[in-house]
C-alpha cells in the first residue's frame, strides 16, 4: 500500500444512472451530516478527505476488550463490569457476531429501499438483557484528566454511531433496547512511573438512543448525491475552510512567482 495520499478514486463511486444498490457506510452518513460538500466530493466525485493517522493504541484496547468479553460470552455469564454496574445482562452469543464486527467486510447491513442504499456498519459488541432485548455496546478509549463523559459537542458522532447500530439491528429483526452503553477506558497519567504498562479506569456510560432521524438522513444523502451541483462549503468544516483559504491565496499569487516542481519530486501534486 502506498504511503502517499491518493486523492482521486474511481471505484465505488455513486452514479445517479446506476440502479444497483449503493453501499453506504455508517461513517459516510456521519460525514454527510457533518459536511454535505465533503460527502459529495467523496462519494460522487472520488475526492476523499486526507486520512487521519491510525489510532493503533485505541485499536489495541478494542481488541483486548473484545477478547475479554468473549471469554464470558463463551461461558454464558456476565462480565464483572456488568455486575459492578448492576446490569442484568450477558454478552450476546450469535454465529454472525464476527461478521457484524467486521466493518471492512460489511458489518451488519440493511437494504433501505427508499434510498436504494445498502447501509452498513461494524459494531463493537452486543449484550443481551434477561428479557431478551439486545443492548448495543461501543468501546471508547482516551487519556484525559477527570471523568469521561458524552457531553462534548464533537461527541454527537458517538451518539449517532450508537443510534445507527440500534437501527440496523432493529431492521434485521432484533428487539433492541433503547439504552445502549459505552465502555469508556481512560488511561491513567497520574502514576509515579510508566513501568512498561498503561493502566485504565473503565466506566460504563448509558445512552438512550433515538434512531428516528436515520431514514430521513438517508433520503437527504441520496438527494445530495443525485444532484449535479457540488454543495456549498460549510463554515463549520475545517476542510472546506482550508480548501477555500488555499484557493484564494493561490489565485492571488502571480503565476510567474511560483517555482516549477523538481523533476524528481515524489508524486508532486503541484
Amino acid at each position: 500500500m502506498s504511503k502517499y495520499y491518493i486523492p482521486l478514486k474511481t471505484k465505488g463511486l455513486y452514479s445517479p444512472d446506476n440502479k444497483e444498490p449503493f453501499k453506504l457506510s455508517r461513517s459516510k452518513i456521519d460525514l454527510f451530516l457533518e459536511c454535505a460538500r465533503c460527502f459529495y466530493l467523496d462519494r460522487r466525485l472520488g475526492v476523499g478527505r486526507p486520512p487521519s493517522f491510525p489510532f493503533t493504541l485505541n485499536s489495541a484496547v478494542d481488541k483486548l476488550l473484545k477478547k475479554e468479553f468473549d471469554i464470558h460470552r463463551t461461558a454464558g455469564n456476565p462480565h464483572p463490569l456488568m455486575a459492578a454496574y448492576g446490569l442484568d445482562a450477558i454478552p450476546f452469543a450469535h454465529e454472525d457476531l464476527d461478521a457484524w464486527r467486521d466493518s471492512l467486510g460489511g458489518g451488519i447491513r440493511y437494504y433501505d429501499k427508499a434510498s436504494n442504499f445498502l447501509f452498513y456498519g461494524g459494531v463493537d459488541d452486543v449484550w443481551q438483557s434477561s428479557n431478551g432485548d439486545l443492548i448495543i455496546v461501543d468501546y471508547k478509549s482516551t487519556a484525559k484528566d477527570g471523568e469521561v463523559s458524552l457531553d462534548a459537542d464533537w461527541q454527537i458522532s458517538y451518539k449517532r454511531q450508537m443510534e445507527v447500530y440500534q437501527w440496523l439491528f432493529r431492521k434485521n429483526g432484533f428487539s433492541v433496547a433503547s439504552t445502549g452503553f459505552f465502555v469508556y477506558c481512560n488511561g491513567e497519567t497520574d502514576k509515579e512511573a510508566f513501568d512498561a504498562k498503561l493502566e485504565f479506569t473503565i466506566k460504563i456510560i448509558p445512552y438512550k438512543g433515538d434512531d428516528s432521524w436515520i431514514s430521513d438522513a438517508l433520503l437527504a444523502a441520496k438527494k445530495c448525491l443525485d444532484t449535479d451541483s457540488v454543495p456549498k462549503a460549510s463554515r463549520e468544516c475545517n476542510y472546506c475552510n482550508f480548501r477555500h483559504a488555499a484557493n484564494e491565496v493561490e489565485k492571488s499569487v502571480s503565476a510567474s512567482t511560483v517555482s516549477a516542481p523538481k523533476k524528481n519530486s515524489p508524486r508532486s501534486l503541484f
